[in-house]
């Protein structure tokens, strides 16, 4: 039986409502999260939040803010070559404005320097990565999964030579493939696909593929031959998606787990959570592990995973009061 022990964060969290986390394996056993809280999500004080765990427990969290009154949200972390840690994460009253700061820390998570933009002077609001984890290809190069929210939702990829200290961003990823969908009006129409909060993985011929978020029901995918630059056009896989954020992790003998709501519904239950496995490059996955599942109407969400010491790390969104942790050995 696979075993996956349940941790939280805090104890008791400091803000009444918390979403979006982010981790980062350390040394020693030390695990760095955060996550984004405050009263409720997209309020004025909302911040960005961060703790280390290590043999002794979850340290106290600690606050980032960006500025005062202004809304914070998420977080995404990533260890540069130097060892140094960057905290990546968005800033704005109006999510297709926001902008993209990053914080960075040289003593493994305690501390973090003031906040700074990403891109400065950059408006396209999305830059960086949005919600899951960088992907460093077998080249070097740093790859974003990105996505964007002006005109409709669409996702690409901010491409980093030089280790995540400049940034550039790649075509988008187009959707002209049509499916008919009800709006809210309850007429009938035909809309390009909305994707945002992609997740990457690189194949063995060096070639890179997405997975992403939509609205309509399915989880899409796009690939790149060209490490990033251009994105083939989007097209449908078979896996449910909810309209709520995905992500995965590609471990060194070839596996992929994905971790989502597997509900095929726009803006359906963000319950169960689950993690699946391909072993086949991401062409096909099958059920692994339930991590949670209860009542209607209970919230799991927003999971983040990466792969450390023979072991699958996962953070998620336990009904927006705390941020639950497994480890599970695989």
């Amino acid at each position: 039986m696979i075993q996956a022990e349940r941790y939280f964060v805090c104890e008791k969290l400091p803000t009444a409502n918390c979403h979006a986390s982010t981790l980062l394996p350390l040394e020693n056993g030390r695990v760095l999260f955060a996550w984004f809280g405050g009263s409720k999500e997209g309020r004025d004080d909302v911040d960005i939040w961060y703790t280390v765990k290590d043999a002794r427990g979850f340290a106290p969290a600690r606050r980032i803010s960006r500025a005062k009154n202004t809304p914070h949200w998420n977080p995404v972390l990533f260890r540069m070559n130097s060892g140094r840690i960057c905290l990546f994460f968005k800033a704005g009253k109006n999510i297709p404005y926001w902008k993209t700061y990053v914080a960075y820390s040289d003593d493994g998570g305690d501390s973090f320097t003031d906040p700074c933009e990403l891109v400065p002077g950059d408006r396209s609001g999305g830059r960086g990565p949005v919600k899951n984890k960088c992907l460093r290809l077998e080249s070097g190069r740093v790859l974003a999964p990105a996505s964007a929210e002006h005109h409709g939702w669409i996702c690409f990829t901010d491409i980093s030579d030089d280790d995540g200290l400049t940034w550039r961003k790649s075509k988008r990823v187009k959707t002209e493939y049509e499916v008919p969908v009800f709006n809210s009006a309850n007429n009938y129409c035909r809309n390009k696909i909305p994707m945002i909060q992609p997740a990457l993985w690189q194949s063995g011929d060096g070639s890179v593929h997405m997975l992403t978020r939509t609205s309509v029901g399915l989880i899409y995918k796009s690939d790149s031959t060209d490490e990033g630059e251009t994105w083939c056009e989007a097209y449908p896989t078979d896996l449910p998606n909810n309209n709520s954020g995905i992500d995965l992790v590609k471990i060194p003998d070839g596996r992929i787990f994905l971790v989502s709501n597997p509900v095929g519904e726009n803006w359906g239950e963000r319950s169960p959570l689950t993690v699946q496995v391909s072993y086949d490059d991401g062409r096909t996955f099958e059920h692994f592990l339930t991590l949670e599942k209860e009542k209607k109407d209970s919230e799991f969400s927003y999971p983040a995973i990466t792969y450390h010491g023979s072991a699958l790390h996962i953070c998620y969104t336990y009904e927006r009061t705390n941020i639950a942790y497994r480890i599970v050995r695989v």
